[in-house]
């Protein structure tokens, strides 16, 4: 199930994300079972993760967030160039206090 966001946590968590170090990277190989599983365990244990993505074509970038996105139900937050923000609150322990919608 995908994480929905209103306007305004999209903003605030932008402002949370903006000092993060990309955590992982998607190379060659694309989105794969194994980096899917890498990208659940990051978003579990931090809840928001920046992720760079190698794919030279704005079109095959878009659609390999758009893919990961999809299989780790997170929400997109923010992409800018080959980085993509994603968040997930987590299932154990939330760190992460939302604005109210």
């Amino acid at each position: 199930m995908p994480t929905l966001l209103t306007s305004a946590q999209t903003r605030f968590l932008r402002g949370q994300a903006h000092d993060l170090k990309a955590m992982l990277q998607v190379g060659g190989k694309g989105v794969t079972d194994a980096l899917v599983a890498e990208i659940d365990l990051a978003l579990e244990h931090h809840e928001l993760i920046k992720v760079k993505v190698g794919a030279e074509d704005r079109e095959a970038r878009d659609s390999l967030i758009a893919e990961i996105a999809e299989r780790t139900g997170s929400a997109l937050v923010q992409r800018i160039g080959h980085t993509a923000v994603l968040y997930r609150p987590s299932k154990e322990r939330r760190q992460i206090v939302l604005p109210r919608a």
